[in-house]
């Protein structure tokens, strides 16, 4: 069967992808459009009068009171100042796993790297603004001005205009779009750009192009896309036999390359011997324009879609997906004040002054005088007598007198329920804002709690999506991070730099084989992750918390605790160095599990100490006492040798006289040791307390009769024996 060529199969690729775009467009163009609409009509000065209402009021005062950019940066600033971080946790539950915190520091120092801020903070924008935002993750070469250097890594990058410019296929449901196939991210360029980069000419493209739903160029613009495709790649080895018998295995990305390699394989007598097949989920890329494939790319790092999409508030309704931010149930309401305060304007804008109304007869000759008299403030004014048919004259004042405009009731009223319409569907500022003398702290925390409310939805989707972030990331890595020995920087939770080496070898001392420490590609992990306190009062909240306790405790360990506590959680300018010195003393008490880092930090300040003089002196005390227990322990054990050997030498003895001597000797020691004890009992009935003895009489008492009370019976029978 003939293989496809090249050509071919991009020019199927582009017929399938301009016919799939087409029907994306047209069923999300309406939705883009308000997200678009919405974006515009809180950033930019004169979009709020954009439309019918243009018209209605030309040449007449447009005046913009923006609430809502303000309640919108409000939302803004809330993210910006608690940002969210990706953490890596062991899919075994292990709490300390070193790939994690490595992968931790690595995804903190891309982000470094790429200045992902930008990217996160133009998504969370576009986002709350006009309902979706996005960007997207790359692989770049981490020293591009290198030819020698081919080491990669990954880079987050802005997308701007997300509504205008990224679209997902239509079977796409889930918020984070990881089951999509499909993804197109439009770039928009000049002809001559375009001419000029590409070499082609969209004058050259098929007619039906520029009849489709979407218009891939105008008279000023056209549009590339870059085209990201899911494809579970079958990856076939293909293999032949020579002539020689030698095997030779081709895939089918090498027939793909050359065109001409399966004919020149069967021309040379090699023969197809055996395939083996596999398959793999891989993200193809093409950029593509509306008249052809303009590059394949091949396949991208990592097997998910490289696109990070963030919502402000999504829904499907109908099979379509719809989102919005911020803004667009205001926008009515919004436009209702605009118009009341420029009618309001308008009404003062005219003369507050009744001005006389005269006949053209009377102020011939006065007309300057007239007009010059708000100027010079003249003492007077005149004005011509005028007569009427029969030439009397008649009264020479004014005919009339203009009215000075008044504000209709119905718009005072309007313009109070337009104000609390507004503060109902943006949350009354004023309240978090303005600070309140005689009120509490408690007080001013629930007025910033119910305001971090209405910016909540927003953080917990952008916690989404940088979830997502962190799962496509972990994929690209797995494929671009491999190279062993290669060191890389890394930031810890305090964004402090260090160092690690991808794929270190270690000795396992368990099994005894060569491990490699730092290898990505054996990385699996669950991701959570950690968003910051809803508003900067938190830490000012947990340290009244923490003052509140100490005044309740009197133990000397627990106050000791909750001080260092309250100073870790303290903010001001110059003190992050103090609440590390208190984090480092609660981790040294043992409040705070130490970070991998600082566990090897404090086991090699335990190494390098120096020792103590007293504990050494104690040590050696104790080691002394030891020492005298043992050999104390010892001598017991030798006296009870040696009193086994006297019995057992005393047995010896007994077993060598006849049985009649043994019975005669018994008896004579017993009379011995009762004549003894008879000894001694009148020895301690004659001594009496006070009662003193001669001193010659008490010395000669143990010198004449030995202690044979005590004397064993071994002891007794040597003396029967006379030895």
């Amino acid at each position: 069967m003939a293989r496809q060529s090249k050509e071919q199969r991009l020019n199927d690729v582009h017929a399938e992808a301009i016919i799939e775009f087409g029907d994306i467009q047209a069923a999300v163009r309406d939705e883009r459009m308000q997200c678009l609409a919405d974006r515009r009509f809180y950033s930019i000065a004169g979009a709020q009068w954009e439309g019918p209402l243009e018209e209605q009021f030309a040449n007449r005062p447009k005046m913009e009171i923006n609430k809502i950019h303000l309640s919108v940066m409000r939302i803004i600033n809330e993210y910006r100042n608690n940002r969210i971080t990706v953490d890596f946790i062991s899919k075994e539950g292990a709490e300390d796993d070193k790939l994690a915190d490595t992968c931790d520091g690595l995804y903190r120092s891309d982000e470094e790297f790429s200045s992902a801020d930008e990217a996160y903070d133009n998504a969370f924008e576009e986002a709350v603004g006009g309902g979706i935002g996005a960007w997207r993750l790359r692989a770049v070469y981490e020293d591009e001005e290198d030819d020698d250097d081919d080491r990669q890594r990954v880079s987050i990058e802005p997308i701007y205009d997300a509504d205008s410019s990224v679209f997902f296929d239509l079977g796409a449901k889930r918020q984070d779009k990881s089951d999509a196939k499909r993804c197109y991210v439009l770039t928009s360029m000049t002809r001559t750009e375009y001419m000029e980069e590409w070499n082609d000419d969209p004058a050259s493209w098929p007619k039906d192009v520029t009849m489709s739903e979407f218009d891939w160029c105008t008279a000023d613009v056209v549009y590339v896309a870059e085209m990201y495709k899911v494809e579970e790649v079958k990856h076939t080895v293909y293999i032949y036999t020579t002539l020689e018998g030698e095997e030779e295995r081709y895939t089918d990305s090498d027939f793909e390359e050359d065109d001409t390699l399966e004919d020149t394989l069967m021309a040379i007598g090699t023969k197809l011997t055996g395939e083996k097949k596999t398959k793999k989920k891989r993200i193809h890329k093409y950029i593509m324009s509306g008249g052809k494939i303009l590059e394949d790319c091949g396949y991208c790092a990592g097997q998910c879609i490289p696109i990070i999409m963030v919502y402000g508030k999504r829904w499907f309704v109908d099979n379509i997906e719809r989102c919005m931010g911020h803004v667009r149930l205001a926008k009515d309401v919004q436009r209702l004040k605009n118009m009341q305060l420029s009618k309001l304007a308008e009404i003062s804008a005219l003369s507050t002054i009744e001005k006389p109304i005269m006949l053209p007869e009377q102020m011939a000759g006065f007309e300057m005088m007239w007009a010059e008299d708000n100027i010079k403030d003249y003492p007077y004014l005149l004005i011509n007598p005028i007569t009427d048919a029969s030439g009397q004259s008649l009264p020479a004042g004014p005919i009339a007198y203009t009215k000075s405009p008044q504000i209709p009731a119905a718009m005072a009223a309007l313009l109070q329920i337009t104000e609390m319409d507004m503060q109902d569907l943006l949350g009354k500022q004023d309240a978090g804002e303005q600070l309140q003398p005689n009120v509490s702290g408690k007080a001013i925390e629930l007025v910033q709690s119910r305001l971090d409310m209405q910016a909540f939805i927003y953080m917990s989707n952008m916690s989404k999506a940088i979830k997502r972030s962190g799962e496509v990331w972990l994929s690209m890595a797995k494929d671009i991070l491999v190279e062993r020995g290669r060191k890389m920087k890394t930031l810890n939770s305090e964004y402090e730099a260090g160092q690690v080496e991808l794929g270190k070898p270690m000795l396992n001392a368990d099994t005894g084989e060569i491990e490699y420490e730092n290898d990505l590609r054996e990385a699996k992990f669950d991701l959570s992750v950690d968003v910051g306190p809803s508003s900067s009062s938190k830490r000012a909240s947990t340290v009244r918390s923490i003052t509140g306790m100490m005044q309740m405790t009197q133990d000397p360990e627990n106050m000791a605790i909750l001080s260092a506590m309250a100073m870790m959680n303290m903010e001001g300018e110059g003190l992050s160095d103090v609440r590390k010195f208190y984090r480092k003393k609660l981790v040294q008490m043992g409040v705070i599990e130490p970070s991998a880092q600082e566990a090897a930090d404090i086991a090699e300040a335990a190494q390098n100490a120096q020792p103590d003089a007293n504990a050494e002196y104690l040590r050696a005390a104790a080691a002394n006492e030891v020492a005298k227990a043992e050999k104390t322990k010892a001598d017991t054990l030798l006296s009870v040798a040696k009193a086994e050997n006297t019995k057992a030498d005393t047995m010896e003895t007994l077993s060598s006289i006849k049985s009649e001597d043994q019975e005669r000797m018994i008896k004579a020691a017993e009379q011995v040791r009762e004549m003894s004890e008879s000894m001694r009992e009148r020895g301690a009935m004659q001594q009496r307390p006070g009662q003193q003895f001669p001193q010659q009489r008490v010395q000669q008492i143990p010198q004449r009769e030995p202690d044979m009370a005590n004397m064993s019976t071994e002891e007794l029978i040597n003396i029967a024996r006379g030895q």
